[in-house]
């Protein structure tokens, strides 16, 4: 595989952008949205609610002007979880909202308890009736308050940085979660009006106001992505050029890359992936920003196995995301779970088999996987994968891959 990807814009900012948008009492543009299933299913919960909307060469158009708070259905709520940030738009936008409790991939434990402690905290009433999150607000509305996350949270975040915006006085979030998508969050509701600082820090202070306008947003490049392609590139390329990568937002993973053996030549926004010869085992844990991503720890999976000696991984985020290993074996490697601990033995020669995407990130673990592989693979349940990859079969196809999509996916 060799040539030119383009990387999208980040689905892990996309998904809570445009439940931020609705926050708004104007137009909001978002550039460089993904094209992928999670936006598609956010835009159908929006227009809903009455909100207009226009997506179009990666370009989304939202008129929250004539929106209405209308309960969240349950379908498209299962469908992903980035869903619950309907949560913290709808209170800082009515006050009230209902919305059904979310789905997404099944990573294990994701307590949402940290967003309604939030919430409460800033004078909620948050009650769960059949299965629907409730949230109501007293006649004085959500007053600005001090919030200690008992544990990093992406989600609690961003969740409560949107119901705080519009609250009365000083909202401040301690031990705040510091991805650059939370930074492009706030980037966003400052855009609109807002007054948010610390974005980035374990600190975010958020002064309250009464209105938020629309406004035009660029979305950062999708950081994940980025890093899917270059395990992709390091694992069967012969040349490989990632172009509209932000290379700070992935310092502990190309470090972890680097470390392994793979050559990195990196410019100001592309990262260019020579023929990889040699790779040696590693120890890798995840953490939460600046460490190494969850998201990534699978796709480095897939790229370990071509390492010569014996690798270990675990996971601290998500206790579940082991669900690659077993069919990463069913295609020859040598691969175990003990305890918490994942082990990978290299180099695998892998071969074709027919294998089960169980989350979005496994998806693509197993995509490295067949194109490493002799033979044919095939991947089910690809609906995960289509959730979080724009256009992921055309741009594999356009490095020289031989892989197509066949049948009708959810």
């Amino acid at each position: 595989m060799s040539g030119e990807v383009t990387v999208s814009g980040a689905k892990n900012s996309a998904v809570a952008l445009i439940p931020a948008a609705i926050l708004a009492d104007s137009p909001v543009t978002l550039e460089g949205v993904p094209d992928i299933q999670d936006v598609h299913s956010l835009i159908e919960i929006l227009e809903i609610m009455g909100v207009k909307t226009a997506f179009a060469n990666n370009q989304l158009e939202i008129d929250p002007t004539h929106i209405v708070s209308v309960p969240m259905p349950n379908g498209k709520i299962n469908s992903l979880r980035a869903s619950y940030y309907f949560m913290g738009a709808l209170l800082g936008k009515f006050g009230e909202g209902v919305v059904g409790l979310p789905g997404g991939c099944d990573l294990g434990p994701r307590p949402i308890n940290l967003h309604m402690k939030g919430f409460e905290t800033l004078g909620a009433q948050v009650t769960n009736e059949h299965g629907a999150m409730y949230l109501r607000t007293q006649e004085k509305g959500l007053q600005g308050d001090r919030i200690f996350l008992d544990m990093v949270s992406i989600g609690a975040t961003i969740n409560i940085m949107l119901a705080a915006v519009k609250a009365k006085g000083r909202t401040i979030i301690e031990n705040a979660a510091k991805e650059p998508e939370i930074i492009d969050v706030a980037t966003l509701l400052n855009n609109m009006g807002a007054k948010v600082r610390g974005a980035g820090t374990d600190e975010i202070r958020i002064e309250g106001v009464d209105h938020l306008h629309g406004c035009r947003h660029a979305i950062i490049p999708d950081r994940i992505e980025a890093g899917t392609y270059l395990a992709i590139a390091a694992a069967c390329g012969e040349g490989v050029k990632i172009k509209n990568v932000i290379y700070e937002h992935l310092d502990s993973y190309i470090s972890k890359l680097e470390e392994i053996g793979v050559e990195l030549e990196i410019t100001e926004d592309t990262i260019y992936v020579p023929k990889t010869q040699h790779l040696q085992p590693t120890a890798v844990k995840t953490y939460p920003y600046p460490g190494l991503p969850t998201d990534l720890q699978q796709s480095l999976t897939s790229l370990l196995l071509k390492a010569n000696g014996t690798s270990e991984i675990v996971d601290t985020i998500y206790s579940k995301r082991t669900n690659h290993i077993p069919e990463l074996v069913r295609m020859g490697a040598h691969a175990s779970i003990e305890g918490n601990t994942m082990i990978v033995n290299g180099p695998s020669q892998l071969h074709g088999a027919e294998v089960e995407a169980s989350d979005l990130r496994a998806g693509a673990c197993l995509i490295i996987a067949g194109l490493m592989a002799e033979g044919t693979t095939t991947i089910s349940k690809v609906e995960y994968i289509l959730r979080g990859y724009d256009h992921i079969i055309d741009k594999l196809i356009n490095l020289g891959a031989d892989i197509e999509m066949k049948g009708e996916t959810k």
